[in-house]
């Protein structure tokens, strides 16, 4: 089982160049361990910049973001899910998963895909495999890469609400067997109500926090009535933060 580390973020300045407004200044930010934080925002505000501070890919700032007391970059790289499969069409989906984690065991990729639901899956090519199972196996490659930590980038995007509500559900069950900590950047309220630990609502530049609300019931006993309390507590946040 994993252990999830906690994220410290500290961004005194980062901007696209010199001469840009800032995308982050003074930004603070701390994750505790083995929790889901969903960062709720439109396009454009930086979630997806901060996901790649935190995973230590975008060094090019003034500050400091430390996951698990090391330094980003230092850090183990986390498993990445992201707004569609990215699988490699010549490969097939236990080659899919070799492909980014070359040491794995062939004993863990096949647990890792029979956990996700594709048992009997891992010598199928991705045109042999629906959108959905397509989906799985990029889930179950972030945890062969990490499953300490992981960084959802708009992962329920372009799919229908059956999907969805399928990738959600395995999400949920995934996450409360291997207790990672999940960042989870999103621009629709229900993603968070339903997944996340944690919501914390973006907007401005540069990016101020301007609701940062605790989901106190957890992912399993929420209600319909649950989901609507917290989307309410989201949704009464400042519309805009001047900059």
């Amino acid at each position: 089982m994993a252990t999830g580390p906690g994220i410290e973020i500290a961004i005194r300045d980062k901007r696209f160049a010199p001469d840009a407004p800032p995308l982050f200044a003074d930004f603070r930010l701390s994750i505790a361990p083995e929790t889901v934080t969903a960062l709720v925002g439109p396009s454009g505000v930086g979630k997806s910049s901060l996901l790649r501070m935190i995973a230590g890919i975008d060094t090019a700032f003034d500050g400091e973001v430390r996951v698990g007391g090391r330094p980003a970059h230092q850090a183990p790289p986390p498993g990445f899910v992201l707004q569609d499969a990215r699988l490699l069409p010549w490969l097939t989906a236990i080659d899919n998963i070799r492909a980014v984690a070359p040491g794995i065991e062939d004993s863990r990729a096949l647990a890792l895909l029979d956990r996700v639901g594709l048992h009997g899956a891992a010598d199928s090519y991705p045109h042999e495999l629906s959108g959905g199972m397509q989906r799985r196996v990029a889930l179950a490659r972030a945890f062969s890469v990490n499953a300490d930590l992981l960084l959802l980038d708009e992962p329920f995007v372009s799919l229908d609400r059956t999907l969805v509500d399928e990738l959600q559900a395995l999400f949920i069950e995934l996450v409360e067997h291997e207790r990672p900590t999940v960042v989870l950047v999103t621009h629709l309220v229900e993603d968070a109500v339903r997944l996340a630990d944690r919501a914390v609502t973006l907007r401005g530049r540069p990016a101020t926090i301007i609701s940062d609300i605790v989901l106190d019931t957890s992912r399993r006993a929420r209600t319909p009535a649950d989901h609507a309390r917290f989307a309410a507590q989201i949704a009464a946040a400042p519309a805009q933060v001047m900059g």
